[in-house]
């Protein structure tokens, strides 16, 4: 064994064998002295274990490749072939080309982010969405924040602050994360006040709790689960009218959020942001990255006095989005009010994405890779904590061969990698959430793994 360790070179020694072996790549040479100290640690610990030191040329190639993974970003593209639309693992929507295209000519040079192009004095970021989501939603006003559980958090500190929040005990959730509503609202500074059961609440049950220290009424859209059976909600609007009776505003979270009906693409009905401001909430909140296909932001909706109340709060400075993620969601918005939502976001484009067509792609994508690829029907799920239980039919190319563990681990390693699910003992690649400009990368990322 000390003859093992005796064979490792010094540091120094791996280093300079490093920079010349690299000659071409130029890396700091505290990153090679990084690469070079951890890949001998790792040598030192397998000699330990019984094994000999590794021979000069593979302990030379492994701490290059090392040296050159770390200079390397971490987050890569990769295709997504789960099935799961709005998939949180992989970075919930992708954005849509009108939408990378603005936050790409944003983000390069200035902008009047906060500059008033007709006055000539200070503008404010917050003006560049107001209108359209407005227009959108049928709200007084609008405020962007950085995504919803900060929306949330900034409705309870400035409206709730040592007061109290009527939610139905049912609603007292938590989402991904381990994001809990109860501790949001103790963090906030807001208590808590749970009324009716797990699985029925009515709107006389808000009224009962209504004190002088109540700040806000709140409903939560359970939108990751479903309760089925003997249940009752109080409706949005009787929420309205008990608020509106005790002069309480009412603030509705929708998580995920849509503009769009779900029913026309065969998905039970979502709650639309647009129906709950009519239904008489004073305050929506909801997500931009998920069915709303933008960037990651929360987007609060409502009337005009508590939506100034909330941007003059000492948190939404903090909690504020740069100027790339305002370019983005505009850009988005913009596709809602033209009417081409559908056919350029696409979490859209995938929802209504019809079977046959879905089917078509998969057999061309089938027929290139031959016979260890077949074309099989499956379903998609929505995902983003959206629609629990709700699936739409589509195809996918199941792939043989190899065992499905060891194929998954492969397309991992491609490059890009490919992200699938297993079922029935296969590696199943539904077309569904692969982006159509996607599909010969996905055939060349296949083959290459199939045949190496």
């Amino acid at each position: 064994m000390t003859s093992a360790y005796r064979n490792l070179p010094a540091v120094e020694t791996l280093i300079q064998l490093l920079q010349q072996h690299m000659n071409g790549d130029m890396l700091p040479r505290d990153l090679l002295a990084d690469a070079a100290r951890q890949e001998l640690d790792a040598a030192r610990q397998a000699i330990a274990s019984g094994a000999a030191a590794p021979p000069p040329e593979q302990l030379l190639a492994a701490t290059a490749a090392r040296a050159r993974t770390a200079a390397q970003p971490s987050l890569q593209p990769l295709i997504n072939a789960t099935g799961v639309i709005i998939q949180t693992n992989l970075g919930r929507a992708p954005l849509s080309h009108a939408a990378l295209r603005a936050m790409r000519e944003i983000g390069a040079g200035y902008s009047n982010l906060e500059y008033d192009l007709g006055t000539g004095e200070r503008g404010s970021r917050y003006t560049h969405l107001a209108g359209l989501l407005c227009r959108l939603t049928g709200a007084e006003a609008a405020l962007a924040v950085n995504n919803n559980a900060a929306a949330i958090y900034l409705a309870l500190s400035a409206l709730a602050l040592g007061r109290e929040v009527i939610i139905s005990r049912g609603q007292a959730v938590e989402i991904g994360g381990g994001f809990r509503i109860p501790d949001v609202l103790r963090q906030s500074g807001a208590t808590l006040i749970e009324v009716g059961t797990t699985n029925r609440t009515y709107d006389r049950d808000y009224a009962a709790a209504m004190s002088e220290r109540t700040a806000l009424l709140m409903r939560i859209h359970t939108s990751n689960f479903r309760l089925t059976g003997f249940v009752h909600e109080a409706a949005l609007a009787e929420l309205a009218a008990v608020g509106r009776a005790h002069g309480v505003p009412l603030l509705d979270d929708l998580g995920s959020g849509t503009l769009l009906p779900t029913s026309p693409y065969g998905l039970a009905p979502e709650p639309t942001v647009q129906e709950s401001v009519a239904a008489g909430a004073d305050l929506v909140t909801f997500s931009g990255d998920k069915l709303l296909g933008g960037p990651q932001a929360g987007l609060i909706v409502g009337r005009a006095e508590l939506v100034a109340q909330l941007r003059q709060h000492p948190l939404a400075r903090a909690l504020r989005v740069d100027k790339t993620t305002l370019a983005g969601l505009e850009a988005t918005l913009l596709a809602y009010l033209h009417g081409r939502a559908t056919s350029e976001i696409p979490v859209w484009r995938m929802i209504a994405a019809a079977p046959p067509a879905l089917r078509a792609r998969a057999e061309r994508v089938a027929a290139v890779l031959g016979d260890f690829a077949a074309v099989v029907p499956c379903a998609s799920a929505i995902g983003g904590g959206s629609l629990p239980g709700e699936t739409l039919p589509s195809f996918a190319v199941a792939l043989s061969g190899a065992a499905p563990d060891d194929l998954a681990r492969r397309l991992r390693l491609s490059a890009p990698p490919v992200i699938g699910r297993i079922a029935d003992e296969r590696l199943l690649l539904d077309m569904r959430t692969v982006l159509e400009e996607q599909d010969e990368i996905l055939v060349e990322a296949i083959h290459d793994t199939m045949t190496r």
